[in-house]
C-alpha cells in the first residue's frame, strides 16, 4: 500500500513538473565522473585498478577451483568460502569492467538502464556476500562451540539451504528500492560524480525531492547491514567466550586463528558499508565516498583470498595437492 501511495504522489509530482514546463527534457544516460584529472593519473588509475581486478579473479578463482578439485575440503566451512570466492568474483566484476571503460572512454556516460542494472547487481551482490559473512560465522560458532553436535546439525542438506538461502534472498532485496528510484524524474543534469550508480548521487539528481523513498533507501541498508552484523558479532561473543574456556593455550591459539580471517573480512567489510551506507546525512565529501567505495567493492575482494589462503593450512595444504597432482597428470 505504500509502495502504491508513494507511486501516485511521484506521478502527481511528475504532472505537476510537466504542467510547469511542457519542453522539459528526461535524460536517457547518466555520465559517471569517475576519477578526473590528468591523463597521467588517469593512466595510474587505470593501471591499478586493472591489476587489483586481476588478481581479485586469480586469488578468488584459484579458492573457487581448490574447493572444487580437493575432496578434502568437501566440507561445509570450505563449501561456504568458495561460493564467498565465487560470489567476489562477481561482485568486483559488476563494476570494475566499466570502470576501466569510464577512465579511457571521452564521453564517460552509462545508459540510464545500464546504470540502473548497475546498481541492482553490485548492491544484490553486496547483500549477498552480507547474508554469506553472517552464514560463516554461524558455521564457526557450531564448530567452535558445539563441536560434537557440528556434524549433526550442519548436515550436507543444511549447507546447501544455506547456500542457496543466500544467494536467493540477496537478490530479492534490492527490486523495491530500485524500482521506486527509477521512476523519480531525472530532467538534468545528469552527471554523477561518481565511478559507480549510487542511490546518494542519484537523489541528487532527482527534479522532485522524494524522502520518502530516500526512506525505504536507507531502511533498507540499515537492515541488511546490521541485521547480519548484528548475528555475526551474537556468534563470535559466543565463540570468544567459549575460547577462553578452554584451558590450553594452545587450544585457544588454533581457535582465535580459525576465526581470524573471518574477522579481519567482516570488520574491513562492515567499517565500510557503516560510514558509508548508515548514516544518509553522513556528509562525507565526495573523494571520501569513492575511496570508501572502492575499499569495499575493489580491496577487499582483492585481500579476502589472501586473508583466507596464506592464514589457512588446510587452504595452502589443498593447494599443494593441487598443483601437485596437475603436475604429474601433466
Amino acid at each position: 500500500m505504500f509502495i502504491i501511495i508513494h507511486s501516485l504522489v511521484t506521478s502527481v509530482s511528475l504532472t505537476v513538473l510537466e504542467s510547469q514546463n511542457t519542453t522539459m527534457h528526461f535524460v536517457t544516460e547518466f555520465v559517471l565522473l569517475g576519477f578526473p584529472g590528468q591523463r597521467e593519473m588517469q593512466n595510474f588509475f587505470f593501471s591499478f585498478i586493472l591489476v587489483v581486478y586481476l588478481l581479485t579473479l586469480l586469488g578468488n578463482g584459484i579458492i573457487v577451483c581448490i574447493v572444487k578439485w580437493d575432496k578434502r575440503l568437501h566440507t561445509p566451512m570450505y563449501i561456504f568460502l568458495g561460493n564467498f570466492a565465487f560470489l567476489e568474483i562477481w561482485y568486483i566484476s559488476s563494476t570494475i569492467p566499466n570502470m576501466l571503460v569510464n577512465i579511457l572512454s571521452e564521453t564517460k556516460t552509462i545508459s540510464f538502464t545500464g546504470c540502473f542494472l548497475q546498481f541492482y547487481f553490485f548492491f544484490s551482490l553486496g547483500t549477498t556476500e552480507c547474508f554469506f559473512l553472517s552464514v560463516m560465522a554461524y558455521d564457526r560458532y557450531l564448530a567452535i562451540c558445539r563441536p560434537l553436535h557440528y556434524p549433526s546439525i550442519m548436515t550436507g542438506k543444511l549447507c546447501v539451504i544455506l547456500v542457496c538461502v543466500c544467494w536467493v534472498s540477496g537478490f530479492l532485496c534490492y527490486p523495491v528500492p530500485i524500482v521506486l528510484i527509477s521512476q523519480l524524474p531525472f530532467c538534468g543534469p545528469n552527471i554523477i560524480d561518481h565511478f559507480v550508480c549510487d542511490p546518494g548521487p542519484l537523489f541528487a539528481l532527482a527534479c522532485i525531492p522524494a524522502p520518502s523513498t530516500e526512506l525505504i533507501c536507507y531502511t533498507f541498508n540499515s537492515l541488511i547491514i546490521f541485521g547480519p552484523f548484528l548475528s555475526i558479532l551474537g556468534s563470535y561473543t559466543l565463540v570468544l567466550r567459549a575460547v577462553l574456556r578452554v584451558p590450553s593455550g594452545a587450544g585457544r591459539t588454533k581457535a582465535f586463528s580459525t576465526c581470524g580471517s573471518h574477522l579481519m573480512v567482516v570488520s574491513l567489510f562492515y567499517g565500510t558499508l557503516m560510514v558509508m551506507y548508515v548514516s544518509p546525512t553522513s556528509g562525507n565529501p565526495t573523494g571520501m565516498q569513492k575511496i570508501i567505495t572502492l575499499v569495499y567493492s575493489a580491496v577487499t575482494p582483492l585481500l579476502n583470498p589472501l586473508i583466507y589462503s596464506l592464514r589457512n593450512k588446510d587452504m595452502k595444504d589443498a593447494l599443494k595437492r593441487v598443483l601437485g597432482l596437475r603436475t604429474n597428470q601433466k
